[in-house]
């Protein structure tokens, strides 16, 4: 049973910890730029790969320090990844970002992360995070992949266009979310205005 909680975070306004600079690294940083690409990410590696070094140029947000880890980095950070590949220094790290509370992940540790980096699905302003508890990254990646087929780009303008027919709603809270699902109860059965207004007539 997969008894994780899913939340957005706004990482363009937290501070972001990456230590290492090599393959898994690469992917590591590349995850957290395609979601948020203004993500506020500091790494620190004696060593960066061509791949992660071309990943990283230009990007403004992202600070390279080229150092062996120390706990003075985790200072004033938030998030901690660790992607070395030092087990032993992987689990320094956790253990040094834990007694600061901060939150860890270490790469292919799953027992020592406080969070994985699952699969993501964005369209526009819609975005929909998949998780496997650990046990399948490749899954969550043909699912995100399958997603990404599946959902219409046009779907950005539906939410834009909801978004701006909600702001035109008067009344309580109670009214708005009554008023909401009759617009959008159509959705998940695929029906259009017309099949619904139908429906409703065939009630009376």
């Amino acid at each position: 049973m997969n008894h994780l909680y899913p939340i957005f975070l706004k990482v363009h306004e937290l501070n972001v910890l990456l230590i290492g600079g090599g393959f898994v690294a690469t992917e590591k940083l590349e995850f957290l730029l395609k979601s948020s690409p203004e993500a506020q990410v500091t790494v620190i590696s004696n060593f960066f790969c061509p791949e992660f070094l071309e990943l990283a140029e230009g990007k403004e947000t992202v600070t390279l320090i080229e150092d062996s880890y120390h706990e003075k980095y985790l200072g004033g950070k938030h998030i901690v990844i660790a992607a070395t590949d030092d087990k032993a220094v992987n689990r320094q790290i956790r253990n040094e970002a834990k007694e600061r509370f901060l939150l860890v992940n270490v790469a292919d540790t799953p027992e020592l992360c406080d969070f994985y980096l699952g699969g993501i699905v964005t369209k526009g302003n819609l975005k929909i995070a998949i998780s496997t508890n650990g046990k399948s990254p490749t899954t969550a990646k043909r699912l995100r992949q399958l997603l990404e087929e599946v959902l219409p780009d046009e779907i950005d303008d539906l939410l834009e266009n909801l978004n701006a027919y909600r702001a035109t709603l008067k009344g309580d809270f109670e009214y708005k979310v009554k008023a909401m699902n009759e617009v959008t109860e159509g959705l998940v059965r695929g029906e259009t205005r017309h099949e619904r207004k139908e429906a409703r007539l065939e009630k009376l």
